[in-house]
């Protein structure tokens, strides 16, 4: 086999005692192999020696600003977890660039095993324009973690954002909180709002479908959610691209104890109530398990009501509340509704059946009977006393009537007359006065 060897410029190349004629071109391919070879070998030997899981995490990995004008801030937060089976050190933090900036760590600082720690970063231009940055923090085990993040400096704000960033507060595991946030077009010319990204664990975004154009001083309504997954801080961003807008976004998830909301009876039935009067019943809310806040209630008919309720109201746990409900029929006949209650309890819209019936007013008389043989009695009814007419179509046979064709908050005057077989008719009855309420 022939032995190849590489030659220097002015060599000649042998194989086998064979002279060949000189070959620059040959002997730099070889040492170009060789050197690649070398290179290979070179890069791959730390890569084996460092292999491994890197400790610490930062949810989110990265940052995005976009524009903040100049002189003013913006501040987005990142939690900083030890996933590690053993406590990390942190010594240092390296920043590149100084309009950025990170707080909420002592150094050197220890994180046990399934420890988080919160930290603020700040991105404050000096300048317009488009800049990047870093954070790399040092970890003393063995490696580094690197934290990158990028914002815009701008003159002013092309999209304004109300308010400018949203804070959830405590919200429980499984509970959702919705925020609303308000775009407007701060610019003189239209500007076209290309798409919202939702950056963090347990933030969503509703609203209009984008990509939407806003006309100058023209506004928009986002709804942002947090529904939190664990108990733990989160945070995160709405961003919206085209004006290079961001509203940072900060929650925590806790594990509290959920509440339940009852409400009794399950059923209120008014029966008959006369039209345009009101019957009031009681309904009573009960809070099991954790404390409850109603924050709002609704009917789903207008004859039904809650009159001197207001709302939010916190009911304690094993505590209860009690409401008046109100029926003020507007005609006659069946009707029925629902009354729901809105609340953070594990049932948030609770709810309670409403019945009743709409009556109209009517006047029931009754007098003595003829002393002579009568064959029946006619009834009459004016607003004055003497000024009647008769309201009964045929003779009434017996001494009662009822009057079902009468107003409300109306006074009439009754009388009554007997006929005899003959078709003779007395004189009026004493007249009696009515008042219908």
């Amino acid at each position: 086999m022939p032995y190849w060897h590489l030659c220097a410029p002015n060599e000649r190349l042998h194989t086998d005692g064979m002279q060949l004629p000189q070959s620059s071109s040959l002997c730099l391919f070889l040492r170009l192999v060789s050197i690649a070879l070398l290179g290979t070998l070179a890069a791959g030997a730390p890569l084996s020696a460092k292999a491994g899981t890197q400790p610490l995490v930062c949810s989110p990995t990265s940052l995005r600003f976009g524009t903040v004008p100049v002189g003013q801030s913006e501040t987005q937060l990142t939690v900083l977890t030890n996933t590690g089976q053993t406590s990390a050190t942190i010594s240092a933090i390296r920043m590149s660039g100084s309009e950025f900036t990170v707080s909420g760590l002592t150094l050197p600082a220890v994180l046990a095993a399934g420890q988080s720690v919160v930290l603020n970063v700040a991105f404050a231009p000096t300048a317009n324009g488009w800049t990047r940055s870093a954070a790399t923090f040092t970890i003393t085990s063995n490696s580094n973690l690197q934290l990158p993040f990028a914002g815009t400096g701008v003159t002013s704000d092309s999209l304004t954002a109300a308010p400018s960033s949203l804070s959830f507060g405590q919200v429980a595991v499984g509970a959702s909180v919705t925020l609303p946030v308000v775009l407007t077009n701060a610019r003189t010319w239209n500007q076209t709002l290309k798409a919202f990204q939702v950056g963090g664990t347990g933030f969503s975004v509703s609203g209009p479908s984008f990509p939407l154009t806003l006309s100058a001083g023209q506004s928009v309504k986002l709804s942002v959610s947090f529904t939190p997954q664990a108990a733990a801080v989160s945070g995160g961003s709405v961003f919206i691209s085209g004006p290079a807008l961001n509203i940072p976004l900060t929650g925590t998830g806790t594990v509290s104890k959920i509440g339940q909301l009852t409400i009794s009876p399950s059923t209120l039935n008014f029966g008959s109530v006369l039209i345009d009067e009101t019957g009031t019943q009681a309904a009573t809310l009960s809070a099991t398990g954790a404390s409850v806040t109603v924050s709002s209630a609704a009917s789903s008919s207008a004859q039904f009501s809650l009159p001197g309720a207001t709302f939010p109201v916190t009911i304690g746990a094993g505590q209860t509340v009690q409401l008046n409900v109100s029926f003020t029929p507007k005609s006659v006949g069946n009707t029925s509704a629902t009354l729901s209650f809105a609340s953070n309890a594990s049932d948030s819209q609770a709810s309670e059946s409403l019945a009743g019936t709409g009556t109209a007013p009517a006047v029931s008389l009754t007098w003595l009977p003829s002393t002579s043989q009568v064959s029946g009695y006619n009834v009459y009814r004016g607003t004055k006393p003497g000024a009647y007419s008769k309201i009964n179509t045929t003779l009434d046979p017996t001494t009662a009537y009822t009057d079902s064709r009468v107003a409300s908050r109306t006074t009439y005057y009754y009388a009554a007359t007997a006929v005899d077989s003959s078709g003779q008719e007395s004189t009026y009855s004493s007249a009696i006065e009515v008042v219908v309420p």
